[in-house]
């Protein structure tokens, strides 16, 4: 079974280079760039059930990833999140929200270690 990544960004460039990334390594990923929708995907289809983790930017219009990852909270308390920013200072936003905070530029090689610690990893002890 392939694991399912939800990537959320405002910025289509940098959504598909992370996509390409991830599907090279043999994940399914699903672009979305809009927190909103990405919200409305989520509450609708069920959230563990279809994805295996979220990857979301800091600064987008609308909702800040902050904002998104709490409203996620409220729908997935156990879906793992990761966050990139630019801003080291952000990092305190997320405080309670129980997710994975990197700065950008967030290296090919570290964000595939992150996914797997992340999703892989637990699946296979698991098995």
């Amino acid at each position: 079974m392939k694991l399912s990544v939800l990537l959320v960004d405002d910025s289509a460039v940098q959504a598909t280079t992370r996509r390409m990334i991830l599907e090279r390594a043999g994940y399914r990923v699903t672009v979305i760039l809009n927190a909103q929708e990405a919200l409305n995907v989520l509450s609708k289809q069920g959230c563990e059930t279809q994805f295996s983790l979220v990857i979301t930017d800091h600064i987008m219009p609308a909702l800040t990833g902050a904002e998104f990852v709490a409203s996620l909270r409220e729908v997935c308390q156990q879906l793992p999140v990761i966050v990139l920013s630019g801003l080291a200072e952000a990092e305190s936003e997320y405080e309670d929200l129980d997710v994975e905070f990197h700065l950008k530029p967030f290296a090919p090689e570290d964000l595939l270690a992150t996914v797997a610690r992340l999703i892989d990893e637990p699946m296979e002890r698991s098995a």
